[in-house]
């Protein structure tokens, strides 16, 4: 007899008999499809058993050929369940065994009792499942498959939630399949029993022709696989069973008290399940946006597995480099959209972002983090659009359809969580023959980007005569203007500010450099910072200089509504161009002017008087200096004043005081340039639930 010998690398675990290896496997995991092509890599199988009816062959091996080109093949039922596993005819509790059919657990009350409705069946054609990869990597080596589940009408998966696969990257299979042991519980109902046995009973058949046989089969299986088929060694002779032996053996079982058939002991009687008469199973095509309900792993990284497959990339840490991927690609789409509206995806923000969902994730008592988790992460660290763009792209699978001459062959199915829509609009429940752990919704609350309809019909209906501000954001920039007001009076200090020797006071502290200057003098300096003299009352903030007038087609006055805020003159981006909820725009600041305490003037804009200036930021400036009462005019730009700008500052008699733009942070600049026009006070009641954070 030959099989595995001493030197192979399969272990002693893992085996069933000399000649058939098992590998247990969590379907949907791509760290396990990579250990079942390893494992096919590392040894000489001369067959591939998959827990799958031989009714699906044909339609399954089809749609691996046409792999990355993901497809669903369903199978209906032609008759309601009636019952598989009720007590057969002519069988009493008496002769009934832990392995018959009817009989796993003496005083056990059926499952099926209850009739469920009926649903589809189907197997996922994804890369990363595990069985879907042992068929693509034996037709790709010409070995023999072989199906050999029972043929169930109607299907009852058998799921629960387990490990994260991603140990097994570090874990050997065998280690991790008997860590796993202990918590694996007996199928609860009789149609999974009867599969186990059916399948046991066919690698017994395969045994016979095969020298060396691997069968992948989920980590809920393989140990009543193991059993069933050890019991049918004990029933048969000298170890090769034979079909009556298997169906008529005359001496009684024996069980231990925990239901596990005894070891030692007599074969047992036993009975073959049955096929059901089945339909031919159809393949679909899948809708590109319900990808995430077919695939175990998330779109993007299982066309990061493909990727890597064709190009002949290193693909062991894809599942969490692929994290890192996808933040990095979710940056460049995010900034291809809001352009320089976006605020700065730095190397630290994406290192707490990924620090954030590594802590989540062990919170969950995960290694590898969910889609929720890193849209929430994602959410938190660089907002709501950012996280958008993340959860947009982690559904995205770029070989959804590659062969333009493929296009139109199938018919296509939308997806959802264990339903589906079929082409004639029929909506049917789903089951997976693959299953793997199960999933649920989750709720994150992101502001969604309105369609081009809605934003039509927004813009028929918008009000040319009605603006008004949103309330939040004036304050926000109020607040910025008092601390560009107060930054701008240090300045004014500083330029007045002397050193003189110590005598008794310190006045506004010690003099570092003009101490350090004076040394040899062995004498302490200290600063005098006189009080600043008049009022500071404008301010002109230049966020994009020098500024094109084509991108900044805005231009308007805008007076306080009460003495808290300034009034306010800019020039801005179109806001109907930009309109994110019914009667609320958004716009882009290239640059406004400030008078506080807020005072009645004409429209900057359409004043003759400053029709001297050429550009919109000699407009602002020359109406800051005209309608200023202090001497000083405080500006807020990212490089100092020209000459021209000084000299327009002196033909008023004014000066410039410059405050770096660059001393605020980026991202409050970003939050402070745009603003969002309201069609109305009215707006205001439900603003919130449209406006974005960037």
């Amino acid at each position: 007899m030959t099989g595995f010998d001493a030197h192979s690398k399969v272990p002693e675990l893992l085996r069933i008999g000399p000649r058939i290896a098992v590998l247990p496997v969590i379907h949907g995991s791509g760290q396990f499809a990579l250990t079942v092509r390893r494992w096919m890599l590392e040894e000489a199988f001369d067959c591939v058993a998959v827990p799958l009816p031989e009714s699906f062959r044909e339609q399954v091996e089809q749609a691996v050929v046409e792999l990355p080109r993901p497809s669903i093949v369903i199978q209906r039922p032609n008759e309601l369940w009636d019952g598989l596993g009720l007590e057969q005819a002519g069988e009493t509790e008496e002769d009934s065994s832990p392995w018959s059919v009817s009989g796993w657990e003496e005083n056990e009350e059926e499952a099926d009792e209850d009739l469920e409705p009926v649903t589809v069946s189907y197997v996922p054609i994804d890369p990363c499942q595990s069985v879907i990869m042992a068929i693509r990597a034996a037709m790709g080596e010409h070995i023999p498959r072989a199906y050999i589940d029972l043929e169930t009408d109607s299907f009852r998966p058998y799921a629960t939630v387990m490990p994260d696969p991603f140990a097994v990257r570090h874990v050997s299979p065998e280690k991790f399949a008997a860590a796993v042991l202990p918590s694996i519980t007996r199928p609860p109902d009789s149609q999974t029993r009867s599969r186990m046995v059916h399948m046991a009973w066919r690698l017994f058949e395969l045994q016979q022709r095969y020298d060396r046989i691997l069968f992948v089969t989920s980590l809920l299986h393989w140990p009543w696989v193991r059993e069933a088929y050890n019991h049918f060694t004990r029933g048969g002779l000298d170890g090769q069973p034979t079909a009556s032996d298997a169906r008529q053996v005359d001496s009684q079982d024996s069980s231990d008290s925990s239901g596990v058939p005894d070891s030692s002991g007599d074969p047992l009687a036993m009975e073959l399940p049955e096929h059901d008469e089945v339909d031919e199973p159809e393949r679909y095509a899948v809708k590109d946006r319900t990808l995430m309900f077919l695939f175990g792993e998330l779109p993007f990284i299982t066309g990061l597995y493909e990727r890597a497959r064709s190009e002949l990339e290193e693909d062991e840490d894809i599942q969490i480099d692929g994290v890192k991927e996808l933040l990095i690609a979710a940056k460049d789409t995010y900034r291809q959209e809001l352009g320089n509206r976006a605020r700065r995806v730095t190397p630290l923000l994406l290192s707490k972002c990924l620090q954030y969902i590594r802590n989540l994730s062990l919170i969950h008592r995960r290694m590898t983090p969910d889609l929720i988790t890193i849209v929430t992460a994602a959410k938190q660290i660089l907002g709501d659009q950012y996280a958008l763009h993340v959860a947009e792209l982690a559904n995205r699978y770029p070989y959804a359809s590659i062969d333009p001459s493929l296009a139109d062959d199938l018919r296509e199915v939308t997806l959802g969580i264990d339903q589906a829509r079929l082409p004639d609009g029929e909506i049917v429940s789903l089951v997976s023959r693959l299953p793997g752990p199960p999933i649920t919704w989750c709720t994150l609350q992101l502001q969604r980007r309105p369609s081009a309809d809605e934003r039509e019909h927004w813009k028929y209906k918008w009000n040319p005569y009605r603006q008004c501000s949103y309330p939040p954001e004036d304050e926000r920039i109020e607040n910025f203007r008092t601390r560009v007001f107060d930054r701008a009076k240090a300045i004014i200090g500083n330029d007045l500010a002397r050193t003189e020797k110590f005598t008794k006071i310190v006045k506004d502290g010690i003099d570092i450099r003009d101490t350090l200057r004076h040394w040899y003098e062995k004498q302490i300096y200290v600063k005098v910072v006189p009080p600043s003299r008049g009022t500071l009352d404008a301010c002109v903030m230049l966020f994009d200089s020098p500024a094109d007038p084509r991108d900044y087609p805005w231009r308007t006055t805008w007076f306080a509504e009460h003495q808290q805020e300034s009034t306010l003159a800019l020039y801005a981006t179109n806001f109907q161009e930009e309109l994110v909820g019914p009667g609320i725009g958004m716009s882009i600041y290239g640059g406004a002017m400030f008078l506080f305490p807020p005072v009645a003037i004409p429209d900057v804009w359409s004043d003759p008087r400053l029709d001297y200036t050429e550009t919109l930021e000699e407009r602002l400036i020359a109406a800051a200096c005209f309608h200023s009462r202090g001497r000083e005019i405080a500006l807020v730009s990212s490089l100092p004043p020209g000459g021209g700008w000084r000299r327009l500052a002196r033909r008023h008699k004014k000066q410039l005081i410059h405050v770096p733009l660059g001393s605020f942070s980026d991202e409050q600049v970003q939050q402070l340039r745009m603003v969002h026009v309201l069609n109305g006070s009215e707006v205001r009641s439900y603003a919130e639930e449209f406006i974005r954070k960037i």
